[in-house]
C-alpha cells in the first residue's frame, strides 16, 4: 500500500492525523511557567494541552462555555465557584460555563482542556 504524504495542517500546533500521540508529550514543562499548546480551535470549541510548573496557575476567571479538564500527570487544585477540587492524573473535572474557576499546580502537572461552545 502506498501512503500519500499528508497535507500540512492548517494549524501549526495541530497533531498529525491517523497517528497515536502521547498527549502529555505534546507540551513540555518550563521552570516557573505555564506552557500551552492549542491542538484544535474552531467555531464549536477548543482543545488545548497545558504544562504547569509546581506552584504556577491560572488566576480566577470564567468562560461562557463548559470546560473539561483531563489531568494527564501530576496534581492540581481547581477552585470552582470558591470550592477546591483536588485533581490527579487520570481525573476528569467539569468547570461549568459562567462559573468562576482557577487552577493551581500543587506539583508539576499537565492537563488537556476541552471547551465546547454552545450553538447560538
Amino acid at each position: 500500500m502506498i501512503r500519500m504524504p499528508q497535507p500540512p495542517a492548517p494549524n501549526a500546533n495541530a497533531i498529525a492525523p491517523a497517528t497515536a500521540h502521547s498527549v502529555a508529550g505534546l507540551v513540555t514543562t518550563a521552570p516557573g511557567a505555564v506552557v500551552s499548546r492549542a491542538l484544535a480551535k474552531g467555531p464549536s470549541g477548543t482543545l488545548t494541552v497545558f504544562a504547569f510548573a509546581a506552584g504556577q496557575g491560572l488566576s480566577e476567571h470564567s468562560a461562557p462555555f463548559d470546560a473539561y479538564v483531563q489531568v494527564l500527570t501530576g496534581e492540581a487544585t481547581l477552585t470552582i465557584d470558591g470550592s477546591p477540587v483536588i485533581a490527579r492524573a487520570g481525573d476528569l473535572v467539569l468547570m461549568p460555563a459562567n462559573v468562576p474557576h482557577a487552577v493551581h499546580a500543587v506539583a508539576e502537572f499537565k492537563m488537556l482542556l476541552v471547551m465546547f461552545k454552545e450553538p447560538k
